[in-house]
Order: C-alpha cells, then structure tokens, then sequence
C-alpha cells in the first residue's frame, strides 16, 4: 500500500546548487555549510556590532568603524583563536590580572 503523502528526494542544497549533481552529495553539503557561514555578517572585534563580512581569503572588515583584520579563510574567528584565548585568559586570571 503506498503512501498518500510523498517525500523529497533530498535538500536543497542552497549556493552548492551550482554543481548540478556533480560532486558528491557530502561535498556539496560541506561546500554549503562554508560558504552560509563566510557570507554571513559577523560580530566585529572592534566596536561590537554585526557588520564584519570577507574581503577575501582570511581578510575581514566592518563596514561601520572600517577595521580590517586577518582572520580564518572561512571564518575570522577559527577554533584554534579561541582555543589561544582561553588559554590567555586562564594565564590573566591565575597571575591576578584583569581588565
């Protein structure tokens, strides 16, 4: 007996589309995946607003106060940055520093 409601094939695959169905599914996920977080705004380290975009392969800049900065390919702040400054914060903290 068939099912009276149908599903979709799959997902759409959103600025991956542009590779038809060439590639690989996963590929075109993860290509997906990157480029949805690289276009997207990002909170700028500067004057704390959500106006941070790429420029280009790990050079972002915000439109309101101009500050350019060298960050991730893909991201301007990659894991292994927080992973550092964690790691200063901790060392801040234990010599009795604060800000």
């Amino acid at each position: 007996m068939a099912s009276s409601e149908k599903s979709a094939k799959g997902k759409v695959t959103g600025s991956a589309g542009r590779f038809g169905c060439r590639y690989g599914r996963f590929v075109r996920k993860r290509v997906a995946e990157m480029e949805k977080i690289s276009r997207a705004d990002h909170l700028c380290p500067k004057c704390d607003t959500m106006s941070v975009q790429r420029r280009g392969t790990g050079i972002w800049e915000c439109r309101k106060c101009g500050f350019k900065f060298a960050g991730g390919a893909y991201q301007p702040e990659t894991p292994a940055l927080r992973v550092a400054l964690r790691a200063i914060d901790r060392t801040n903290v234990v010599e009795g520093k604060t800000q």
